[in-house]
């Protein structure tokens, strides 16, 4: 379980195909300095596994169907990507409870800055319209953000929008994104339980 609070920004050193899945190396010395072989670091948003690392780097394998549904095929040699260690037992919820289980992605169609404050609309599938809300939580290239609009179900484009502070700009790779570009979303997981048992109770 991560928190959706970044507290690196690392580097990807190589992301290379091995058989049917994709083996990707990443440079952050944070994230690994008390990382052991097995333990999970959110990438973007990805939840991946340590297999190897060094003293300032690791490696994670990642099946074919997580680089099919995130933006790491994008992902060249030093790129910068947002990097969490999971929540250690006791520590402080921060953000949200976020699982590195993405739900797809979302374009940016427009940005917007403001008094102290950059706007970022993002393009929203229909299909997860309903479990986005005004004022609630989403992960968004694995930072936890609050919902601070979204479209009207009647509309014919499906949107959200977070507001980003300064700090969310320089100490993330929010503050890169432009017009045109993908990130990784997860939505909140209670929104998620929630469709599953009215699904169940046949509403």
């Amino acid at each position: 379980m991560f928190t959706g609070i970044i507290e690196e920004l690392g580097e990807v050193v190589s992301l290379e195909r091995a058989g049917e899945a994709w083996r990707l190396t990443v440079r952050g010395p944070l994230a690994v300095s008390d990382a052991g072989h097995g333990d999970s670091i959110a990438v973007n948003g990805l939840c991946l596994t340590v297999v190897e690392q060094t003293a300032d780097s690791f490696t994670a394998d990642v099946m074919q169907v997580s680089v099919d549904m995130s933006t790491l095929a994008d992902r060249s040699a030093g790129d910068r990507v947002n990097l969490e260690r999971a929540a250690a037992l006791g520590s402080r919820l921060g953000g949200h409870i976020v699982q590195g289980h993405i739900d797809g992605t979302a374009r940016v169609v427009a940005v917007s800055d403001g008094d102290g404050q950059r706007t970022v609309r993002f393009g929203l599938d229909p299909a997860l319209a309903h479990l986005v809300v005004r004022k609630g939580s989403i992960a968004v290239d694995g930072v936890s953000l609050t919902v601070s609009a979204v479209s009207e179900a009647a509309e014919a484009e499906q949107w959200f929008e977070v507001s980003l502070i300064p700090e969310t700009l320089v100490a993330t790779t929010l503050g890169a994104l432009a017009e045109g570009d993908r990130a990784n979303i997860e939505t909140d997981i209670v929104a998620r339980h929630v469709e599953r048992m009215l699904q169940r109770e046949g509403r």
